[in-house]
């Protein structure tokens, strides 16, 4: 016994291995209100997280959807307000949320399936109300393979406290060395790339650290233009 916990994970080079056959996949929502019984979904992201040969993550296509507010939903203008979001301008190209789930939905399996794994895992900033949103859409519309597992998720906001002391995506995407522009948060599109990027980074870090190889621990990752990662080499904990 060396006292050392079991990095075997960590020096995975298979999604499927390194995650226990659960293919992370960063999700945003941007809605008209914060409770998904009564409040729209108007705007959904998805980042597939994908592996390269050598074990680093990065970011996926990143898929995308307006959505029309279903009948009977509510919309909170101080939301909006943050958002905004214009949810009846045509020019948003809105679909209805079961053309939503069906356009992002299908793409998660189909990438599930070409990493190997069982299902897709949630990863997101505040996590729960992403997933709480996506579960509460599926149930309304009657969607069936919901590829995501129903409640388990990976939050970044955790995450981001942990590696970089800062739970507020652009404090801890500044605190990462990402470039950060508050004129385009509150986009999903934005919302889910920044928060991909920010979970590879952070998992790469940590891999980097953790294999107690020293060649290993010292190099930079491929892509570095996709996966930025802190300049200081300190330990996540």
């Amino acid at each position: 016994m060396t006292g050392f916990p079991d990095f075997g994970a960590a020096r995975a080079r298979t999604l499927a291995a390194r995650f226990r056959g659960f293919l992370p996949i960063v999700v945003d929502v941007e809605t008209g209100g914060f409770d998904c019984t009564r409040h729209a979904l108007l705007e959904i992201a998805a980042v597939p997280i994908r592996m390269d040969e050598h074990g680093w993550l990065y970011p996926g296509h990143t898929l995308h959807a307006h959505v029309e507010p279903y009948p009977g939903s509510e919309l909170d203008p101080k939301s909006l307000e943050i958002t905004g979001i214009d949810p009846h301008n045509p020019l948003r190209g809105a679909v209805s949320e079961r053309e939503a789930l069906d356009q992002i939905l299908d793409e998660v399996r189909q990438a599930v399936r070409r990493a190997a794994c069982q299902r897709a895992v949630l990863v997101g900033h505040n996590a729960g109300f992403d997933l709480g949103f996506l579960n509460a859409t599926a149930a309304r519309v009657g969607y069936k393979r919901n590829p995501f597992h129903p409640f388990s998720c990976f939050d970044t906001v955790s995450l981001a406290g942990l590696a970089y002391g800062q739970t507020v995506l652009g404090k801890a995407a500044e605190a990462a060395g990402l470039p950060w522009d508050d004129s385009q948060a509150h986009s999903a599109i934005y919302d889910a790339e920044t928060t991909a990027t920010l979970f590879c980074g952070i998992v790469n870090r940590w891999r980097a650290l953790s294999l107690l190889d020293p060649a290993l621990a010292t190099a930079t990752p491929p892509g570095d233009d996709e996966v930025a990662l802190p300049d200081d080499s300190a330990p996540l904990i």
